[in-house]
């Protein structure tokens, strides 16, 4: 597996709910290095498994901010959002060239099976909690631009259109236009 395997909106894969995991093995494990190498060869923040064609709960987040660097989370869970919200730019590995304003809460409690297959439960805010949320929608099958505000749709409904039609031969044959797809 490498980068090319990300799937590319407007690719059915990013639209269905993932399978739990369950158990913690070594393919899971394996799963989990090659997420982490594919994100990083693609300069990405965050990786959930349906991106590369894997419909199981499996994210990857490395960032570096308060010594925080590698995670991966299997079958998480947002137990907690805060009534607080931020508005912060987002972009994505699957919706490439696209990038667009998104208000989310500012603070998450996620609780997840870490590669060990010890149970965690992480406090996250500011960029954490940002990309946790991100990477969480993909296992449900949402992406950040169905969280955008109709300003925003409306601004970057162009580039999606042109994604649409670079990635035309992936479309099942019952979507036919932006509404739909957005």
């Amino acid at each position: 597996m490498d980068v090319n395997n990300i799937r590319i909106y407007p690719d059915p894969m990013l639209r269905k709910i993932s399978d739990p995991a369950q158990e913690v093995d070594d393919n899971i494990r394996a799963l989990i290095k090659d997420m982490f190498r594919i994100m990083d060869e693609a300069g990405g923040i965050g990786l959930a498994a349906p991106q590369i064609g894997v419909p199981k709960r499996i994210i990857t987040v490395s960032l570096n901010e308060k010594n925080f660097e590698r995670l991966a989370l299997i079958d998480p869970v947002i137990e907690h959002s805060s009534e607080a919200t931020d508005v912060m730019e987002e972009g994505c590995l699957s919706i490439p060239g696209v990038n667009a304003v998104v208000e989310r809460p500012s603070k998450v409690v996620v609780r997840g099976v870490a590669r060990s297959g010890r149970l965690v439960e992480i406090s996250a805010s500011n960029l954490l909690a940002r990309v946790l949320q991100h990477e969480i929608d993909h296992l449900n099958g949402v992406l950040f631009i169905d969280r955008l505000g109709m300003q925003e749709k409306k601004r970057v409904e162009s580039d999606l259109m042109e994604l649409v039609n670079q990635n035309s031969r992936i479309l099942p044959a019952s979507i036919s236009d932006t509404e739909k797809l957005l």
